[in-house]
């Protein structure tokens, strides 16, 4: 069995690898075939130098930026989860509040970001709470789908067995719909850190965005791409967890798993 998911795992693996380290290589030869500047288009190789060189500094902007996130990503979870479930109990909740949670999704964040600074200033606060806002709403959306999609009959069992529906919307309802509230929380960990990075560029102390900032007003081009590939490290940790922690509360998915290993 231990074998059988090593191979598994092996095969998820290598095809993103090898593709990974293809283009890398690539992306190495043209820079340098081809004589690009490094203002122009940075090298790999020049990438994983500059990290090298400015790692504390590098690490002290990325420790700033992962605060502001992880906080507006937690309060995001919270409030996330208790509005979809208070959107699935109250319908006319649902038609106050829904409209408002798409909105909030339209408007880009250049232009909302700018309105935080002048509220809270440049002080990492303003970003906790943008990061929160932006991500609350795919959370509270798969709640709410989650919730309506599950079947009837869980709730008449636990109902029938003496129940009350308070209790069984928070241990039955919630827990059978646990699976899509997780690719809510999915889908908002996917962009969190580049949200707490574009606020952070547009009015901020440190942290990630003051760092591509200053790269980029001095034109260090392996600077701006060391940022991004710390934000990519960063993101893909934080969906790591988010996976882990499904795992460990809901288990593993065997027929996902199963599908996976017939293809």
């Amino acid at each position: 069995m231990t074998s059988t998911r090593t191979a598994s795992w092996w095969r998820r693996l290598l095809p993103p690898v090898v593709t990974v380290g293809a283009l890398l290589a690539v992306w190495e030869a043209a820079v340098r075939l081809g004589g690009i500047p490094e203002r122009t288009l940075a090298a790999p190789s020049q990438v994983v130098a500059a990290m090298a060189r400015t790692w504390p500094e590098l690490m002290d902007a990325a420790a700033i930026t992962t605060a502001e996130t992880l906080g507006g990503f937690l309060i995001a979870i919270v409030a996330g989860v208790l509005i979809g479930v208070g959107l699935h109990v109250s319908a006319t909740l649902y038609r106050a509040v829904n409209p408002l949670l798409v909105a909030a999704q339209t408007i880009p964040l250049i232009t909302i970001a700018p309105l935080f600074v002048i509220w809270f200033g440049f002080e990492p606060v303003g970003k906790v709470v943008l990061v929160a806002v932006l991500a609350v709403f795919p959370i509270a959306t798969q709640t709410v789908r989650g919730l309506a999609a599950v079947p009837r009959f869980y709730e008449d069992v636990a109902l029938t067995c003496g129940a009350t529906r308070t209790w069984t919307l928070w241990h039955v309802t919630l827990r059978v719909a646990a699976r899509q509230i997780f690719g809510g929380i999915r889908i908002a960990a996917a962009y969190v850190f580049g949200t707490a990075v574009t606020a952070e560029y547009l009015g901020a102390v440190n942290g990630l965005g003051i760092w591509l900032q200053a790269a980029f007003n001095s034109f260090r081009t392996p600077l701006i791409f060391a940022a991004a590939v710390v934000v990519v490290a960063e993101t893909a940790i934080l969906l790591g967890l988010t996976t882990l922690a499904e795992r460990l509360l809901l288990g593993d998915d065997d027929t996902l798993a199963l599908g996976s290993d017939g293809q």
